[in-house]
């Protein structure tokens, strides 16, 4: 089941690097456009709602990025106090902030699924030239913190099992 979960959130990591991709593909094109339109090529000069498209592919990578950042020791910890406790309190800190955790993100999980639906019955739409049904962004925001909601459950019950920290803190040795 781990290997099963461990490719999710590379599945997931790779989809927020393809949106970086795509936005740094869009932008470069919007460039030459730009570029293209000042030296008298017949081009059009925008790309209609980049912009929009841009944020919307930001987005999509903040949060697909969630989950696979968790479980490689990427998100910033502290541990000032936490390495100064005893080892069996520790893990008692430790289970109870990842349990906090979990529920905090469950809980915007849960809202950003609302949202969604909110937004498809209300017909939602982006106020840019191409009006782009905003459940369809909204979908990154509830798959990166659906993948991070579970990824925190993983953590906690892999840290449960090995009576230690899993999460890296991303310090330095």
């Amino acid at each position: 089941m781990a290997r099963i979960l461990d490719a999710l959130y590379r599945a997931a990591a790779i989809a927020a690097a393809a949106c970086i991709g795509a936005i740094c593909l869009l932008i470069a094109a919007q460039v030459l456009l730009n570029a293209g339109s000042r030296i008298g090529l017949p081009l059009p000069t925008t790309i209609p709602s980049y912009a929009d498209f841009a944020g919307f592919l930001l987005a999509g990578a903040t949060f697909l990025a969630l989950p696979w950042t968790l479980r490689t020791g990427g998100h910033v910890r502290v541990n000032l106090v936490t390495r100064l406790l005893p080892r069996s309190l520790r893990l008692a800190v430790e289970l109870f902030v990842i349990a906090l955790a979990t529920g905090f993100v469950g809980f915007a999980t849960g809202y950003a699924f609302l949202l969604v639906q909110e937004s498809i019955a209300f017909g939602d739409v982006s106020p840019g030239i191409v009006p782009v049904p905003l459940w369809l962004p909204q979908l990154f925001m509830v798959t990166g913190l659906g993948l991070l909601t579970v990824s925190l459950i993983h953590s906690l019950f892999e840290t449960w099992a090995a009576r230690e920290p899993v999460l890296g803190g991303g310090e330095e040795a």
